[in-house]
């Protein structure tokens, strides 16, 4: 961020707000000034503020549901409560609900600058310490894992339910949706927390490299190894091991994944002796593997030994209600990663309201960095979103509705590829990342669809 730390003053009296946010700039700092809930819930999602003076007495809404609000939508924004003689009550309250301070109106300048900077190093402290902590041990990404519509909440309540068990769980759903954020979230709130979180890409290695991986081998076991080496299934002892596109793993890898499951012992590649481990099992695919078992390309048994627990992640389009918070969030790490203090316009989040996203959470990140780092002004607007996502993509109408062109499977797949590598300027490493595949993976695609170059 800037030197000039963002305030943000809601206070209904314009006079007052007026004359405060004049001599507030005069210390200085930068000062937005707005009169109501509305307002103020608007600018804390596009700003996310440093510190908020909120007045508790406003004529859309208590000072408490703006609170509220603010604890949500921007966590790092630090609340100091400004309120009159006759609500001192109502103002521990407010502390109790995680306001930083409260100040009796009206408050002498020096005093409610020093409750300010106060504010504003205890942020700095709590900065520096999650830094720290997440140097030490794997982080809980709940914080990053953001949405507030039904859907999400219901996905979020069944990870609470499952995370402290054992059982093994299936994440599903497409690419970009959050699976791998499911899967951290799981291991984050399980008794094996402090233990090692392992994460096997499977579609990114080649069948023999991935059981080497996966098991580990003894020296001589093949050309080149020199020496033993230990399998993940080892490294993740006493903790968790997520399994990422399990769907593109092969069958004769699939018989010994069943193994492991099921009586939790495994062999080196070339080793006759049995290696015992505990560690709990979390896969993910954005395939149809139901559909895979019917066609012969899935063990049954080890779907059934996968999907114990299936949990469903839904698609962004389905949850639209979540892209405010969402942009707000990305806003705000990138704000604070970049040393920048950039908010959103209305019309360029009507926009993002509006697309589609094909590639879903993974996608709206990837252009809202984008947009942030090459807007040379504070304000985000229009221009500096991509071409596709200003063209809009309508709600795809039911077919046989007046006038409706249902797509193909393969028109979709081969215009969400072309729309990731716009997005990664061609660098096909990138628009890999982006789509949630390997690079090997997209190669063969781009040669299906004779897109490459």
């Amino acid at each position: 961020m800037g030197s000039r730390a963002t305030l943000l003053l809601v206070d209904d009296d314009p006079t007052f707000r007026t004359v405060l946010a004049a001599e507030l700039r005069r210390l200085p700092f930068e000062v937005v000034s707005v009169g109501s809930a509305d307002e103020a819930r608007r600018e804390v999602a596009a700003l996310q503020p440093q510190v908020v003076l909120l007045d508790l007495r406003l004529p859309d809404a208590s000072g408490l549901d703006v609170l509220r609000f603010i604890r949500k939508a921007s966590p790092g924004s630090e609340v100091i409560v400004l309120t009159g003689h006759g609500s001192i009550d109502t103002a521990i309250e407010s502390v109790r609900m995680g306001a930083f301070d409260y100040v009796a109106k009206p408050c002498p300048l020096d005093e409610l600058e020093l409750r300010i900077q106060r504010a504003l190093e205890r942020q700095s402290l709590q900065s520096r310490a999650r830094l720290l902590e997440r140097g030490l041990t794997p982080p809980d990404p709940g914080c990053s894992f953001v949405g507030d519509s039904a859907e999400f909440r219901r996905l979020l309540q069944l990870i609470e339910r499952v995370a402290p068990t054992d059982s093994t769980v299936l994440i599903t759903g497409e690419t970009g949706s959050g699976k791998d954020m499911v899967a951290r979230l799981l291991h984050a709130r399980s008794p094996r927390r402090q233990r090692p979180f392992v994460t096997v890409e499977c579609a990114a290695l080649q069948e023999s490299l991935l059981q080497s991986e996966l098991f580990g081998h003894e020296r001589g076991a093949f050309t080149g190894a020199d020496r033993a080496k230990p399998g993940l299934f080892e490294v993740a002892h006493g903790g968790t091991i997520f399994l990422d596109e399990i769907g593109e793993v092969s069958q004769a890898t699939q018989v010994k994944l069943l193994r492991v499951i099921d009586t939790s012992t495994f062999r080196h590649v070339g080793g006759t002796s049995e290696i015992h481990v505990d560690v709990r099992v979390l896969a993910a695919t954005n395939r149809d593997l139901e559909a895979m078992v019917r066609q012969g390309l899935f063990r049954q048994d080890l779907y059934f030994r996968l999907s114990t627990i299936t949990l469903t992640v839904p698609p962004l389009r389905a949850r639209r209600s979540d892209i405010d918070l969402l942009v707000a969030h990305f806003i705000g790490v990138l704000n604070e990663r970049f040393g920048m203090g950039k908010r959103i316009s209305d019309e360029a989040l009507a926009i993002l309201r509006r697309y589609d996203w094909p590639g879903n959470v993974r996608e709206l990140h990837h252009v809202i960095e984008a947009a942030v780092v090459v807007c040379e002004g504070t304000e985000v607007g229009p221009d500096h979103l991509p071409p596709a996502v200003r063209a809009g993509s309508a709600v795809p109408r039911e077919p046989g509705a007046p006038g409706a062109a249902f797509p193909t499977l393969e028109q979709v797949e081969r215009a969400h590829i072309e729309l990731a590598l716009k997005l990664a300027g061609g660098h096909r490493g990138h628009a890999a990342r982006l789509l949630g595949i390997s690079e090997r993976n997209l190669y063969r695609k781009l040669g299906e669809y004779r897109l490459l170059s």
